[in-house]
C-alpha cells in the first residue's frame, strides 16, 4: 500500500523556487477591473496571489463583491493628417482635382494605394 506523504508549505515553496516559480500575495488591493468590449466586471476588496513563472507573471483573483456593467460604446472619429506631398501625388495619378483626392484619402485614412484606386473606380 503507498503512504502519501504531506508536502509543508515551507518545502512546497522551495521546490516552487527550484522550478523557477515564485508566488506571493498582493497586498492592499481595493478593485479589480477587468474590461471586455462590451462590458465592465469589478471586483472590490477582492485577494490577489501572483504568481511569477519565467519572467510571466499571473494573477489570481478571489472573493470580493462582484458588480457587472455594459460599455456604452461611442465611435470616435480619428482626423487623420495628408500631407499635401500625397494630395498632389493622387491628384497627379488620378487626373482628379485636389480636393477630390484629399477627400478620397481621408476617406481611406491616408492609403495613397486605396484612394487611388477609389478615385480609378469612380470614373
Amino acid at each position: 500500500m503507498l503512504r502519501r506523504r504531506k508536502v509543508s508549505p515551507r518545502h512546497a515553496k522551495r521546490m516552487m523556487q527550484r522550478m523557477g516559480l515564485n508566488m506571493g500575495e498582493m497586498p492592499d488591493v481595493q478593485e479589480v477591473i477587468l474590461k471586455t468590449s462590451e462590458k465592465e466586471i469589478i471586483v472590490e476588496g477582492p485577494e490577489v496571489a501572483v504568481l511569477e513563472m519565467q519572467g510571466q507573471k499571473i494573477f489570481q483573483v478571489t472573493g470580493g463583491k462582484i458588480t457587472e456593467r455594459e460599455i456604452q460604446v461611442t465611435k470616435v472619429a480619428k482626423k487623420v493628417v495628408i500631407p499635401e506631398e500625397d494630395i498632389q501625388l493622387v491628384a497627379d495619378q488620378t487626373g482628379k482635382s485636389l480636393d477630390e483626392a484629399k477627400n478620397a484619402l481621408e476617406e481611406t485614412d491616408g492609403d495613397l494605394a486605396r484612394a487611388i484606386l477609389l478615385l480609378q473606380t469612380r470614373s
